[in-house]
């Protein structure tokens, strides 16, 4: 990693930066973008863009704001997101399905979206050779050899939890170091592998908090 000490609370702010300086990118008459905007439209603060920017380099000039093009390629750079990201998608049920159709659909709508899903993998023999999105079934057997002939970098989990562990410890094998996991369930990954959770149920769960409110 380049930069060493950056937290991934930091990190996190990154893409929502970056989304506001697409959006406002298609204005070609648009140059400048001061933080205070910046921050509003990404819902933080603009002292708290200004501190989490600083982390990388000098972007701004005081009075003068942000110079919108170039901050948002700095941080497609920052995120490696100025090149291609293959993802393998494991587990093609409802959801594996439902997500793979999303990414087709915004790879093609937004040619800057370039994370895309290239590989999908399942245990279900009854499904081997089906095609989704023209992206053909595999087994998860053939998973290492996939992500090397492809060059995948990302993977997603989409099993039940009681598979989750398993297929994690497969991707992690096959040299994967990021995963988005949709099972609800804790993973144990290697240091240096990175796993972002996205647990449905749970913010679902959250939500009903409130709803007395």
């Amino acid at each position: 990693m380049r930069w060493k000490k950056i937290s991934d609370a930091v990190v996190r702010r990154l893409p929502l930066y970056l989304r506001v300086l697409e959006e406002v990118s298609r204005d070609e008459d648009r140059k400048l973008m001061s933080s205070q905007e910046l921050g509003e439209r990404a819902g933080v603060s603009p002292a708290l863009v200004r501190k989490d920017l600083a982390w990388f380099g000098e972007f701004g000039k005081q009075g003068v704001g942000y110079e919108v093009s170039y901050l948002r390629d700095e941080l497609r750079r920052i995120l490696n997101l100025d090149e291609k990201i293959r993802v393998a998608l494991v587990g093609v049920g409802s959801l594996g399905q439902a997500l793979t159709r999303y990414n087709k659909n915004r790879t093609e709508q937004d040619r800057s979206f370039n994370i895309e899903i290239v590989a999908l993998f399942d245990n279900d023999p009854s499904k081997f050779g089906k095609t989704i999105e023209g992206i053909a079934i595999r087994p998860v057997s053939e998973l290492a050899q996939v992500v090397k002939e492809l060059g995948v970098q990302m993977a997603i989990v989409t099993v039940p939890a009681d598979q989750a562990q398993v297929v994690v410890d497969a991707v992690v094998q096959a040299g994967i170091r990021a995963i988005l996991n949709f099972a609800p369930t804790k993973l144990v990954v290697p240091e240096g592998v990175h796993v972002a959770s996205a647990d449905l149920s749970l913010e679902l769960q959250r939500l009903a908090y409130y709803l007395d409110d």
